[in-house]
């Protein structure tokens, strides 16, 4: 059953069947090969039970939030305060786009609003001062990565709904794997500098960096107000989205840049975009329930053991599948089938459920930029004008720092740990 499953689900997938569709057609397909196919009307009950979960209710204000963002220019602004920080640096754009992803992330947490908010605004820039456009393209969609690991995190509120983990402590546990990992991609610029003639730009004044920050202060406030919120115990992770978004519009209304056709065109991108992912949660939990009960997860175990009972060679295993799954599968809906899967085998090595929601979360990231099936390449193809092939060959040598720091955060879990347990206290393990 979960060959037929799997493989119908891929090869969906291959034939450019939307991710929803696929994972629909391939459960139906799965029950009525089965031996419940006397019961289809399991599959809508699973589906209303798998949404129907207050946690859940998060994903569309943070959607909201991203995409009001990218409609009232904060995005601009902080691209801006960014460059007149860092532009000055060796290969000066080229830090800049990893540095406005960062801040960016505190907003959006998700890879795809800052791939089409703040990569239309970095490739344009990086171009006119005469970066290939490929380069700009292939490190704009590596810099996004970012964004679903620092908080807040779509992705992350996601996992923990899978997992049983509270979101606070997944945002918590995100937030040094994320700086590292837009630290990484600095480093590695800088590297690229030594090697290659990059444009550069003359030092900001300190009154052109007050000016920037007093222009983009408003803005920049907007992850400390979130997140802060969050970790003071003023709101909840939902709470937290919706203040997310009022923050936003209040900006907007500031700024003078939001008006009803802007806010009308957030609202329909957020609700179709929160209308496919429901659709993906609902059939994933379908999924789940048919894998529970041909006790797939345990047999997956029973095969893992016998090949090894060491946790650090069965890491190096998941890393290796996850990145596999990773570029065929986007994130969420590969999240929604491997979760419940690959936690009773995980639990039984001893790993902790907070750490391996990082693990995941960073591994499966790395697929949006990795050829062929990256959506995050296509995004950049379009926004970018930059033939797909090009893109993919300039995208290659970032993916070496981005593998090893999931590595490091992979063998290092007091990384993702330390932060979470020094202020929420130790967690208990679920088993």
């Amino acid at each position: 059953m979960f060959v037929l499953l799997f493989i119908g689900f891929i090869a969906l997938i291959l034939l450019d069947v939307p991710v929803s569709m696929a994972i629909g057609a391939a459960v139906l397909m799965t029950f009525l090969t089965s031996d419940f196919s006397d019961a289809l009307y399991i599959i809508p009950q699973q589906i209303l039970e798998g949404v129907n979960k207050p946690s859940l209710a998060a994903v569309p204000f943070f959607i909201m939030a991203g995409n009001l963002m990218n409609t009232v220019g904060m995005t601009d602004r902080i691209f801006h305060f960014a460059n007149a920080l860092v532009g000055h640096f060796k290969a000066g754009l080229a830090q800049v786009n990893v540095l406005s992803s960062m801040i960016f992330a505190g907003v959006s947490g998700a890879a795809v609003a800052d791939c089409a908010g703040l990569g239309a605004i970095e490739i344009k820039a990086m171009k006119e001062r005469g970066y290939k456009p490929e380069f700009a393209a292939a490190l704009t969609v590596c810099s996004a990565v970012v964004g679903p690991i620092i908080p807040p995190s779509i992705g992350l509120v996601i996992y923990a709904f899978l997992a049983q983990q509270s979101v606070e402590r997944m945002f918590l546990a995100g937030l040094m794997p994320g700086l590292i990992v837009g630290g990484s991609l600095m480093i590695f610029n800088r590297i690229l500098a030594i090697k290659h003639d990059f444009p550069t730009q003359e030092k900001a004044t300190c009154a052109e960096v007050h000016k920037a920050g007093i222009d983009g202060i408003l803005a920049l406030v907007a992850p400390g107000i979130i997140l802060g919120s969050i970790l003071g115990g003023f709101v909840t992770a939902t709470e937290a989205g919706v203040l997310a978004c009022i923050y936003s519009m209040i900006l907007g209304l500031f700024y003078k840049t939001l008006t009803f056709k802007k806010l009308w065109d957030a609202l329909t991108d957020t609700m179709l975009m929160t209308s496919v992912i429901m659709i993906i949660i609902g059939f994933s939990i379908a999924m789940g329930w048919l894998l529970a009960i041909e006790q797939v997860p345990q047999k997956i175990g029973e095969a893992v053991f016998s090949v090894t009972d060491s946790s650090s060679v069965f890491l190096l295993m998941l890393l290796v599948f996850i990145i596999l799954v990773g570029c065929v599968v986007e994130g969420v809906p590969a999240k929604l089938m491997l979760v419940p899967m690959l936690l009773p085998i995980t639990d039984s090595f001893g790993i902790d459920r907070v750490h391996f929601g990082i693990i995941i979360q960073l591994g499966l990231l790395i697929g949006i930029a990795t050829p062929p099936m990256g959506i995050g390449l296509y995004i950049m193809v379009e926004v970018g004008n930059v033939p797909f092939e090009k893109v993919t060959m300039a995208v290659l040598p970032f993916l070496v720092p981005l593998m090893l720091t999931l590595l490091l955060i992979t063998y290092v879990p007091q990384i993702s740990l330390w932060l979470p347990n020094l202020l929420l206290g130790p967690d208990i393990p679920i088993r």
